[in-house]
């Protein structure tokens, strides 16, 4: 697709009729809209293919994405959505989630001279916005920060395209082939490497979430490579666990260095983590 955003498709008009609406993000493979109707505010996905370049190769996957991920919301029981196909792929419609991202969250204990460590109280609200979607039986596989919704007494876990746990219709399926590659944990940079695909685990979630904590209170990545570096290059680096020399400050430290243990046996369960923030 070129780079102007897409218009709503009449398939979406039809089924929500909104009210109002305006674009939140159109970037390579995916146009998300807020759009409000009668009955209420809602998330709109586009997806699209994305066509090779010279430095990239096509992703048709990213076309099918929102059926995808509509499978999985349905699985999980949310109210509110719906799904359908549009010129350039699929759509889905889901409830919005108000909230603010991790990173953006955390931002002040970034700053020069601040003088207040990132809460332990936000930490643990990630962990059970996690754990809940454990509790059902999937693992995520694309934790980051974006995907973490910082709200008034509840923490959304939001884009759940990649997760695995149950059947999605073939038709919408498409293998699990890594996520971006700060938050991948070495085992999944190493299957993808070698094999093009990976499985994500509850373990490979763990590690994404000590990165995108990580991230969030530092502004640091967890593995070092230039930040022009190929993905092969990032993802080899991640496998061979290049780690920066960089921790979380007060008591997060310790338990987000054990989160991003090479190993992923070596790390702590959700339970503990909860345990440990607690």
């Amino acid at each position: 697709m070129s780079g102007t955003p897409p218009h709503l498709p009449t398939t979406v008009l039809d089924t929500l009729h909104p009210t109002a609406h305006r674009l939140v993000v159109h970037r390579r493979g995916s146009t998300v809209w807020d759009v409000t109707s009668p009955g209420g505010r809602h998330a709109v996905k586009l997806g699209h293919p994305i066509k090779a370049t010279p430095d990239w190769p096509a992703q048709p996957w990213t076309a099918l994405a929102p059926a995808r991920e509509h499978a999985v919301l349905a699985h999980l029981g949310i109210d509110g959505t719906a799904s359908g196909t549009w010129q350039h792929g699929t759509w889905n419609v889901q409830p919005w989630r108000e909230g603010t991202d991790l990173h953006t969250h955390w931002k002040p204990h970034r700053q020069p001279g601040a003088t207040t460590e990132p809460d332990p109280e936000t930490a643990l609200a990630c962990v059970t916005a996690l754990a809940g979607l454990h509790a059902h039986g999937w693992v995520h596989g694309d934790v980051q920060p974006a995907h973490l919704l910082i709200a008034p007494g509840r923490t959304h876990l939001i884009d759940l395209a990649l997760a695995r746990g149950g059947p999605v219709p073939t038709e919408h399926d498409f293998p699990y082939r890594g996520c971006l590659v700060h938050y991948e944990a070495p085992e999944i940079a190493h299957s993808v490497l070698t094999t093009g695909r990976a499985k994500p685990t509850r373990a490979s979630d763990v590690y994404a979430l000590g990165a995108a904590l990580l991230i969030s209170a530092t502004g640091w990545r967890a593995v070092a490579y230039p930040d022009d570096a190929p993905r092969p290059v990032q993802r080899r680096a991640v496998a061979n666990g290049h780690r920066r020399p960089v921790r979380a400050p007060g008591q997060l430290g310790d338990l987000i260095d054990a989160m991003l243990s090479h190993r992923a046996d070596d790390r702590p369960t959700l339970h503990q983590v909860h345990s440990a923030l607690r």
